[in-house]
């Protein structure tokens, strides 16, 4: 039997036992729990520090919260959130778009085909003064209460017809998506280059005031649309486009840096050379206007169109005789600046298309209606063309490329190289309706009746009836002496000149241009004959 005493004394050590072993568990687990909470520590500072550059540049912390979640620096406090580079760049835009258009007072935006003509009174038969282009914006001064309203735009003020204008918030809405980056034009006047090179050609112009949209900017110069301007004499800046001035009589000197006009009846002669026997490489007609580059002892050297050469400067008007004389001969012009445009026989585009006008032909304006300018082709003889693809200014007549048809030996070939020869000798000569002298005037039939005839080549005086005489001749094989044939709007024939090579003829065009030479597909010809039989 065991003593209760000797009992009790193995429970007591049993237990003092258990406790000492379950205490021993405790500090075990206690160590490995440190251990794991130090591992994990030095795994967080070493991400922290992954990335970092040198001593003392902080890390980069990546944000790993799932996309909306709040972002929160290493204690855990919420930071504002950083947003990407683009997208404040995309409001930065917004806000300056915004700004353009609250910067008008009572904005007005054009929505027109072409553009919309500025008038010096709040009627049709006020004088057009300046344009504003589809998407132009004005500042509205005053609603005139009759369809007009009285606006300033680019330097321009004036009235418009209230009906293609656009106000309100529809007009800020839509304004919104027509700023864009813009150069605004200075200088007096700047030209447009090929490219971005003092040497490269000159294209055209640009004027004070005027706004035009940057394709491209580097090394000083500006892409527009039309070529290169130079970056010195711009603003470039977000912005609406804003009116154009019409050029103005006087605004036409000032398009030349030292002007010279021609003072002859008929054509002056550019030659290659400042010598008489110098070959010639252009005409200019009477009147007409270039700048004059260099001066020598008898000769000027000018620039004229296309056209850089010599002429005899007694027959060069300078200086304030000059400016007197292109005040007085500038005429309102329609130049075209597309490939091919389609001239209809009413202003609207479902009117019918009774011929096609070259690139840069210059045609005398009639009437301007808005979106549609009414020209002259030849005497009697009008079209309607668009507003899109017309530059309507003031401008004088320019010198035209020309080369004499060398004399060959006595064939065929000569008998057509005397003919155009001696038909040219005609130029600037009037244009006289039913008329037959080469020297006192004649209409277009007339001339090359009375040229042809001088070779003993008969012709009747109707162009239509001359348009059946001879054979039929192709455009490719069109030569020097073949007459070309031109139809109204009803495709009758009513106008001929005579090819003298080098895609042009010579005709008696209209009592404005009198005896002159254009390009041979200045509009769509009707027929080609040959009449000399060859």
């Amino acid at each position: 039997m065991i003593d209760k005493k000797d009992y009790l004394e193995t429970i007591n050590k049993a237990r003092r036992k258990r406790n000492n072993q379950d205490w021993m568990r405790y500090l075990a687990i206690g160590l490995i729990v440190l251990a794991v909470v130090g591992i994990v520590a030095l795994a967080i500072k070493a991400f922290k520090g992954r990335g970092a550059g040198e001593a003392g540049q902080p890390a980069v912390v990546q944000n790993q919260e799932e996309p909306g979640a709040a972002q929160t620096d290493e204690n855990g406090a919420i930071v504002a959130e950083t947003k990407p580079e683009e997208d404040l760049a995309a409001e930065q835009e917004k806000a300056e778009k915004q700004a353009v258009v609250d910067s008008y007072q009572n904005l007005g935006l054009v929505r027109v085909d072409g553009y919309l003509n500025i008038r010096d009174a709040n009627s049709t038969d006020g004088h057009v003064i300046g344009k504003l282009q589809d998407g132009g914006a004005c500042e509205i001064v005053e609603d005139t209460g009759d369809g007009w309203y009285k606006i300033t735009s680019g330097g321009v003020e004036g009235y418009i017809s209230s009906e293609f204008v656009q106000t309100g918030d529809e007009a800020k809405t839509n304004a919104l998506e027509q700023v864009k980056k813009r150069a605004i034009i200075k200088a007096d006047k700047l030209n447009i280059r090929q490219a971005a090179d003092t040497s490269s050609d000159i294209v055209g112009q640009v004027l004070v005031n005027e706004r035009y949209e940057v394709l491209g900017e580097a090394d000083g110069w500006i892409q527009i649309p039309s070529g290169y301007i130079s970056a010195e004499y711009c603003d470039v800046k977000m912005a609406l486009n804003e009116a154009r001035k019409l050029e103005l009589r006087a605004m036409v000197v000032n398009l030349y840096d030292n002007l010279g006009i021609s003072d002859v009846d008929n054509y002056l002669n550019i030659r290659e050379e400042p010598k008489e026997d110098g070959k010639i490489i252009g005409k200019m007609p009477s009147k007409a206007a270039g700048n004059i580059v260099e001066t020598l002892d008898g000769w000027y050297k000018i620039q004229s169109g296309k056209v850089t050469g010599y002429v005899k400067s007694d027959y060069i008007l300078t200086g304030q005789a000059a400016k007197d004389e292109a005040l007085q001969v500038a005429t309102l012009m329609a130049v075209v600046n597309t490939d091919m445009l389609n001239a209809r026989t009413e202003p609207s585009t479902d009117a019918a298309i009774w011929t096609q006008l070259s690139n840069q032909e210059k045609y005398s304006v009639l009437k301007q209606i808005d979106g549609w300018v009414e020209i002259e082709l030849e005497t009697d003889s009008t079209a309607y063309v668009s507003t899109d693809f017309v530059d309507v200014r003031y401008d004088l007549n320019e010198a035209v490329k020309f080369s004499p048809l060398e004399e060959k030996s006595a064939n065929s070939s000569s008998l057509r190289t005397q003919i155009c020869n001696y038909a040219l000798q005609f130029l600037g000569n009037p244009y006289v309706w039913g008329g037959t002298s080469l020297t006192k005037g004649a209409d277009c039939s007339g001339f090359v009746l009375s040229v042809l005839g001088h070779f003993g080549i008969s012709l009747p005086h109707y162009s239509g009836s001359q348009a059946k005489m001879g054979k039929a001749v192709k455009q490719s094989e069109m030569r020097p002496g073949d007459l070309v044939f031109y139809s109204n709007s009803r495709g009758t024939i009513n106008h001929v000149g005579m090819y003298i090579g080098n895609g042009q003829i010579v005709n008696a065009a209209s009592r404005k241009s009198g005896i002159k030479i254009s390009t041979w597909n200045y509009r769509t010809p009707k027929a080609i004959r040959n009449v000399i039989g060859d």
